[in-house]
């Protein structure tokens, strides 16, 4: 969502990293640069204007003309001004929880919002850490809505309280509650009605429902495609009913961004949660911080760690850090990175949450249907060449290709990848020279990083830096090498 305004302000702060001097014309440009991107991104023009005077005066203070660093001082203030509009770094809000143990959420929105498959995901979530979630639907205006409901419910595991036939929503959303009580749920999401416009009907239906349940907490979900209306949207539901804060979707859309960056400053209620895709899985708690990381290029391995230990296989990753250990990694330890790595998301996400990698990749080399390729070569192989790869001679590539409905050099690039992976994982894994990474990362790289060019990506700062120089290469032989060794005994002589 975040691409163009990404790239803008990286740009931007890249600028002024370097400079070892900054001039109030610098700071005057680059406050005229940082306007138009947030203008351009559909930010809100009261937000955009108090937070370029709040930054302009930052960076006309005494600590960063006084800076050995004037231009990282600047680059600080611009990342923390951004963590600050986005929620703060005690933004973190979490769900309230009820003192009685049992927790009620009413999702509301206008219609299209996703409010369905949000309350599946947060379902889905709280079932992960532990809890006890119920859903219920008490839209009885969009024919099929609680069936879409039960539908999705059923597919990851969690209770799930319809009643089609009847016709009062706030009757559904009392039953529903005593039926969370009865099987002793302890959070109850309610799924509510939408409509495509504000009005006095819905609202008063969303006021008979709140004050018969007494919710917790009351969140609207927003369309981050919807641009700078979703502030006028959040308004009114504040006016009317009230709420907690909000829960953004659509994040992987092609959105400018402008919802997320006005509506916390607008309306002072947190963004709870963010949706970046249609799984159920495609759901996780908002970070200020981490966020404005990510739009200035930096990064976010906290987030793609999180991400590795909730999604990746613990006894898959094990196999294959055996086999690479003992030189048995072959074709199905690759496969199964592949699969690995689809449960984490898009490609292009999981980059850019590689500090320094934003930008620097084409997207094209990005797109998850190379990945759907690459798994379609190693299926038509048979078991021995798997497990074999070194007698995939020319004659099999072609079969190969064949059977995939790709070309040769597909086969024939797919293989040099699988040679590189090989080589990078066992020196990063220990090998002669290997590099003991920080705990939980080398087992997160190792198993996402089977299939991508990691060529592609040395050099950059925080990734390619992170596996230390690679193995040089004299005389078409690694050091160390026969012609190494002559020239030690040379010297000894």
């Amino acid at each position: 969502m975040f691409e163009s305004l990404s790239e803008k302000l990286t740009n931007i702060t890249a600028r002024m990293r370097g400079k070892a001097r900054v001039t109030e014309a610098d700071i005057k440009e680059m406050m005229r640069e940082i306007r138009m991107a947030l203008l351009e991104a559909d930010v809100n023009y009261t937000v955009v204007k108090e937070f370029v005077k709040d930054m302009t005066d930052k960076c006309q203070g005494a600590d960063v003309q006084e800076s050995f660093t004037p231009g990282q001082q600047i680059v600080k203030i611009v990342r923390d001004s951004l963590t600050e509009l986005l929620g703060g770094i005690e933004g973190e809000d979490k769900l309230k929880i009820s003192s009685t143990g049992f927790t009620t959420i009413i999702l509301y929105g206008l219609q299209g919002a996703g409010k369905t498959t949000t309350a599946v995901k947060l379902a889905k979530l709280l079932k992960k850490d532990g809890k006890k979630p119920m859903v219920v639907s008490v839209d009885v205006h969009r024919p099929a809505a609680a069936q879409q409901l039960k539908v999705l419910a059923d597919s990851v595991g969690v209770d799930c309280y319809i009643d089609p036939e009847e016709k009062d929503a706030v009757k559904i959303a009392r039953d529903g509650e005593g039926r969370a009580r009865y099987l002793l749920c302890n959070y109850l999401i309610i799924d509510t009605a939408g409509r495509t416009v504000v009005d006095d009907e819905l609202m008063d239906e969303l006021k008979g429902i709140s004050s018969a349940v007494d919710p917790t907490e009351k969140l609207l979900v927003v369309d981050s495609m919807i641009g700078q209306e979703a502030v006028n949207v959040a308004q009114t539901f504040e006016q009317a009913i009230g709420m907690d804060g909000f829960i953004m979707t659509k994040l992987d859309g092609d959105a400018r961004g402008g919802a997320a960056l006005s509506i916390r400053r607008i309306t002072g209620k947190p963004i709870k949660f963010i949706c970046t895709g249609e799984k159920v899985d495609a759901i996780e708690p908002f970070y200020p911080q981490r966020m404005a990381d990510r739009i200035l290029g930096m990064g976010d391995v906290v987030s793609l760690i999180e991400k590795a230990q909730i999604s990746l296989d613990e006894e898959e990753a094990r196999k294959t850090m055996e086999h690479m250990m003992s030189s048995q990694y072959n074709l199905d330890d690759l496969y199964s990175q592949f699969e690995q790595m689809k449960k984490m998301g898009s490609l292009k996400d999981l980059v850019g949450m590689i500090p320094g990698a934003s930008g620097k990749i084409n997207d094209e080399d990005l797109d998850d249907k190379i990945v759907d390729r690459q798994m379609a070569i190693i299926s038509s192989m048979t078991k021995k060449e798997r497990r074999s790869p070194s007698i995939l001679n020319a004659s099999r590539r072609k079969r190969i290709a064949a059977g995939a409905g790709v070309e040769v050099s597909d086969v024939n690039k797919l293989m040099t990848q699988y040679e590189q992976t090989a080589k990078l994982m066992k020196h990063m894994t220990g090998g002669k020279g290997g590099l003991k990474m920080p705990k939980g990362l080398g087992k997160m790289m190792s198993k996402m990083g089977g299939g991508m060019d990691m060529s592609a990506l040395e050099g950059m700062s925080g990734f390619g830096g992170m596996g230390g120089p690679s193995p040089r290469r004299e005389n078409n032989g690694p050091v160390g090498g026969r012609k190494d060794r002559k020239k030690k005994k040379k010297g000894r002589r």
